[in-house]
């Protein structure tokens, strides 16, 4: 009873797998990372644009070869693929056996379980999805690294973005659930904790007693002192500054916000479905180097929307070079018959929006290396995340996401100290490269 499962798209789809895992496990099914040792191989889907579902589709069709080479018996796809693209994938894809949606997670226990596969497409309304209490099963894809789903769904409707269908409304889950998990995975072992939501800075709004992410991000940091704690995925709408006052009570709150803008042209954000406009994103970056100037930023951008003209484009760069983001994201706009936006008059060839987000990339490679220069010669805490050869491991500072950021290369020395992975250590600066730090210890 072994399963194989490959989990694509967001953090929080790796927490929907992990979970789906955990659940697996309970039932006696055995994780396996050789998809031809499994009898049961499941593809958590991704399909936010257009590269992701194309990647997706290509994962199901690379493994749907297991089903005539190895030993598996039953190809299941979940999540946003199935739920973008309803019925009709059935026939688009005939090489899978069973279909869940977003609002079906729970239900992959009976389908793997069955004799014989179901068969079919189950696309319940993700509203009434239930969320996992904390005590939910888990099967952790790092021992080290958590993502904790604080919330599900989106209330925003930003013209260029399908989540609100595929995820349903915002729903926060109960503090105390949210509570309970980190605890039990600080028990477990975990050193950082990474909260996600669609839109974290929304978190609590829906619940009652009203309650939000400051008063939860202080709960959490109460717990342990020796585990870091971040979130990712704010909104500029959302944003209270608030947070900057508990990031400066709680020292393993890390200082780093993430908050996308896509774009600084006010004509572009409103049609993006956007309500705020640039001076209110100036207001919002001063503020947060204001109370915590050694706070990390980064965001992500838009380039190619309908409508965005070579001025609209100048004034994001601009806006760009005014607050010198640590971190930057910079997207293509993915159109699609499903979204409002595919309606706007004006579309930008992709040739162009190709050539602006390298031009894009091009700046901001120098404003991560200038940034990155700060740091020659201190002394930081890091995480180490892996050891890549004998005395050289990849650890990440507390203004380093995973995944999404530079890493922090550390040199041991064979007589030096000794350090392992998952472990917090302190190390020193000898080198800034682009988006990377190298140190030892």
């Amino acid at each position: 009873m072994k399963f194989h499962l490959v989990s694509l798209g967001c953090a929080r789809n790796q927490v929907d797998s992990e979970v789906m895992q955990g659940r697996l496990k309970r039932r006696g099914w055995q994780a396996t990372q050789d998809p031809e040792q499994a009898r049961v191989i499941i593809v958590n889907t991704c399909s936010f644009i257009e590269s992701a579902a194309n990647e997706s589709i290509d994962t199901i069709l690379a493994l749907a070869e297991q089903k005539k080479t190895g030993v598996c018996r039953q190809l299941v796809v979940v999540g946003c693929l199935p739920e973008r693209y309803r019925e009709d994938i059935v026939a688009t894809l005939p090489e899978v056996d069973c279909f869940l949606g977003t609002g079906a997670f729970d239900r992959i226990e009976e389908v793997v379980t069955k004799a014989e596969p179901m068969g079919g497409c189950f696309l319940p309304d993700p509203n009434a999805r239930t969320l996992e209490d904390g005590h939910a099963p888990r099967l952790l894809t790092d021992g080290h690294l958590a993502y904790v789903k604080i919330a599900e769904g989106c209330n925003s409707r930003c013209t260029y973005c399908i989540i609100p269908r595929l995820r349903g409304k915002h729903h926060s889950r109960p503090a105390m659930d949210i509570v309970a998990e980190a605890r039990h995975l600080i028990d477990g072992g975990v050193r950082e904790l990474v909260l996600v939501a669609q839109d974290t800075t929304h978190y609590g709004h829906d619940l009652t007693p009203e309650t939000n992410l400051t008063h939860l991000l202080g709960e959490i940091a109460d717990l342990s002192d020796k585990v870091w704690i971040r979130f990712l995925y704010g909104h500029p709408e959302h944003f209270d500054p608030s947070l900057l006052g508990i990031m400066l009570r709680h020292e393993n709150l890390c200082p780093y916000f993430d908050i996308p803008i896509q774009h600084a042209s006010g004509q572009l954000l409103k049609k993006m479905g956007r309500r705020y406009d640039k001076n209110d994103l100036h207001r919002i970056f001063s503020n947060i180097r204001d109370h915590l100037p050694r706070a990390a930023l980064r965001t992500g951008v838009i380039v190619g929307f309908p409508g965005e003209t070579e001025a609209d484009f100048e004034e994001l760069e601009a806006f760009i070079e005014q607050v010198q983001f640590d971190h930057l994201g910079v997207f293509t706009y993915s159109d699609s018959d499903d979204l409002p936006s595919h309606r706007l008059p004006n579309p930008v060839p992709p040739e162009t929006a190709r050539k602006r987000m390298d031009r894009l990339m091009e700046i901001q490679k120098n404003i991560s290396r200038n940034r990155n220069q700060r740091y020659q010669n201190e002394t930081l805490p890091v995480l180490v995340e892996q050891q890549l050869e004998a005395n050289l491991f990849s650890a990440r500072t507390a203004f380093q996401a995973p995944e999404v950021d530079g890493l922090t290369f550390v040199k041991t020395r064979p007589d030096g100290p000794r350090i392992s992975v998952g472990s917090l250590v302190r190390v020193k600066v000898i080198d800034t490269l682009e988006y990377d730090l190298v140190a030892e210890v």
